[in-house]
């Protein structure tokens, strides 16, 4: 079961979706010996930090679905600064007991601030990878810096030379093309692929009928995105040589090897997390 991805060997092909399992959190409620003992992850995917501190979208930020769940969470953090000096010490001594790499998310509006956030990352050997976000609406246009292919080229050739760790593109569903767009970053220098993120969607209050989310709009996640996200991993695979990480609505070995079987090198589980954060390591079991 163990898997070479960029250059890290890592003992199953399952990983966190970011920003869907709070380690730090979880070694309160488990006690750091039980997570050690079973760890869900073959690797460890950080939330998103951003260059500034981040206070998130205005509540309500959550509205839970019949096969899904919208989230309007707005990527709150610490910033650059305060993950550097508060969170990941904590993170990198609790995945050092596990043996697990830790692959840190970025997200910026612009080249100039990715390429920063990176290269300040880099200086910490605690970090074995990055994972790029790409999902943040550019400045200039709009629209999200991973919808467009050319944009996406020119923002992944920019910001390569920050780091010599492996660099996964994390690209955004809500694109024409994805697998153009996965192309594009591959040509541009990226060691790997992850996708999807979640779906643009809405909610109704049902007594104001304004919309639920404090944000107006969430992303969805959950079961609900799974069809949508093999066709997409499998449309990657066949327009990329990179590795591929699958993600969208996993809750079983079954759907895992779903998109393994369609050209996906690691599985990522989300949402499925907040309902039994032991997801992950069922999985990597069944797999087994």
């Amino acid at each position: 079961m163990s898997v070479r991805f960029c250059g890290l060997e890592l003992a199953h092909p399952v990983i966190n979706a970011s920003g869907t399992f709070d380690l730090l959190a979880a070694r309160v409620a488990f006690g750091e010996p039980a997570l050690r003992a079973d760890f869900p992850f073959a690797a460890f995917v950080s939330k998103t930090i951003t260059l500034e501190p981040r206070a998130g979208n205005p509540p309500p930020r959550l509205f839970e679905v019949p096969v899904g769940l919208i989230n309007s969470i707005g990527l709150p953090n610490k910033g650059l600064e305060g993950y550097l000096a508060h969170e990941l010490p904590g993170l990198a001594a609790l995945l050092a007991t596990c043996a697990v790499p830790l692959i840190t998310n970025v997200m910026g509006s612009n080249a100039e601030e990715i390429a920063t956030l990176l290269e300040r990352c880099d200086e910490r050997e605690e970090i074995a990878a990055f994972e790029l976000n790409v999902s943040c609406p550019n400045v200039q246009t709009g629209l999200d810096i991973g919808a467009d292919p050319s944009a996406l080229e020119h923002v992944v050739r920019a910001v390569r030379p920050a780091t010599r760790k492996p660099l996964i593109v994390k690209l955004t569903p809500n694109a024409a093309d994805v697998a153009a767009c996965a192309h594009a970053a591959e040509f541009a220098g990226a060691d790997a692929v992850s996708l999807i993120n979640t779906l643009r969607a809405m909610a109704l209050d049902p007594d104001t009928r304004r919309p639920w989310l404090g944000g107006r709009t969430g992303g969805l996640s959950g079961p609900a995105i799974r069809a949508v996200a093999l066709a997409q991993v499998a449309a990657v695979a066949a327009r990329v040589a990179i590795p591929i990480v699958g993600m969208g609505g996993v809750q079983c070995a079954s759907h895992a090897r779903d998109l393994l079987d369609v050209g996906a090198t690691l599985v990522a589980v989300g949402t499925e997390s907040f309902r039994d954060p032991t997801t992950g390591a069922q999985i990597a079991r069944a797999l087994r």
